[in-house]
């Protein structure tokens, strides 16, 4: 499951906004990287992507992720922490 925090909401909203004036069908989509996660502009899902909306702004991610989308400095960039354990 992903999650998304208030500081990277909006940042992931002004990211959509800009793509979708030049293309509207444009997306956000979270997907693996050898660092962590990427954060891609696409044009829809993947099958089996999960759909996740926050404040209005719709985007997807691979099911494989699990985690908090969050704000890391400096110069706001986009992250995933991963899920805490349960216990």
């Amino acid at each position: 499951m992903i999650d998304v925090s208030e500081r990277a909401a909006a940042l992931l909203a002004k990211a959509d906004a800009a793509a979708r004036r030049i293309n509207p069908d444009a997306r956000i989509r979270v997907v693996p990287a050898e660092d962590g996660v990427r954060f891609v502009l696409v044009d829809g899902p993947e099958d089996g992507d999960v759909g996740i909306e926050r404040d209005g702004v719709t985007f997807f991610a691979d099911p494989t992720l699990a985690g908090t989308v969050d704000v890391e400095e400096p110069h706001d960039r986009l992250i995933l922490r991963p899920s805490s354990p349960r216990g």
